[in-house]
């Protein structure tokens, strides 16, 4: 079963579900560009052993923010898992736009509204989280309340996949959309580049998943690190 969790249409926005999304030209604030680019594949320990955690168990729920694919639908609810998606990336353009991104990140009430409307799940509802490299763009106020509103979202014993972006002085990234191939082999198609809100080191990662059991980095040939941090 499949759950796109795009809730209401907005300005400037059409309201149908999993449309594929043109980020807008990089500003002053560091927000996305089209600049186009190949497919590319590679291989994933950080996927491999996420999926090794839920083989053979049927009837999960998944939640994964790369925004609704036909191959990952495809390839997750082959397992039997349940899959709920949503772009995390689109919403926080949507919900933090107008002036800069990162600074409206710090304002309480549009954090609230933010939680409400993306992360608004019941506790211990989900069995594992695709995260990606969304926590990069998510200034620290916001982080911390995302990283803690997840906790909560997730069942004890349940895993986390992130990605991070290892170029500490760059001032823009890649942007990806995420695609499941098989449980081990993601392809990244890219959908611009965008200023990170911070980067992160080993030990910033383990600080901001210091209210779970374990966080294990994988080793990539890329700039992307890999990490699998369980409930």
């Amino acid at each position: 079963m499949f759950n796109d969790r795009w809730k209401l249409p907005r300005a400037g926005f059409g309201s149908s579900r999993g449309a594929v999304f043109s980020p807008p030209a990089i500003d002053a604030a560091g927000r996305s560009s089209n600049s186009g680019g190949n497919v590319y594949s590679r291989h994933s320990h950080g996927l491999e052993q996420f999926f090794n955690h839920i083989e053979d168990r049927s009837g999960l729920q998944l939640l994964d923010f790369s925004g609704v694919s036909q191959a990952n639908v495809g390839f997750i609810t082959s397992l039997g898992c349940k899959l709920y998606s949503d772009d995390l990336i689109q919403s926080l353009d949507l919900a933090f736009g107008g002036g800069d991104i990162y600074e409206n990140q710090s304002q309480p009430e549009r954090i609230d509204t933010f939680l409400n409307q993306n992360l608004n799940f019941p506790e211990n509802h989900f069995d594992g989280v695709l995260l990606w490299d969304v926590p990069g763009f998510l200034a620290p106020p916001l982080l911390k309340a995302a990283v803690d509103r997840l906790r909560r979202m997730v069942r004890p014993g349940s895993y986390l996949m992130a990605m991070f972006h290892a170029e500490d002085r760059a001032s823009q990234v890649p942007v990806y959309s995420y695609r499941i191939s098989d449980a081990k082999t993601l392809l990244l198609s890219p959908r611009g580049s965008r200023k990170p809100a911070q980067f992160f080191n080993n030990r910033a990662v383990e600080n901001l998943f210091q209210g779970f059991e374990s966080v294990k980095f994988f080793l990539t040939r890329d700039s992307l690190r890999e990490v699998i941090v369980k409930r």
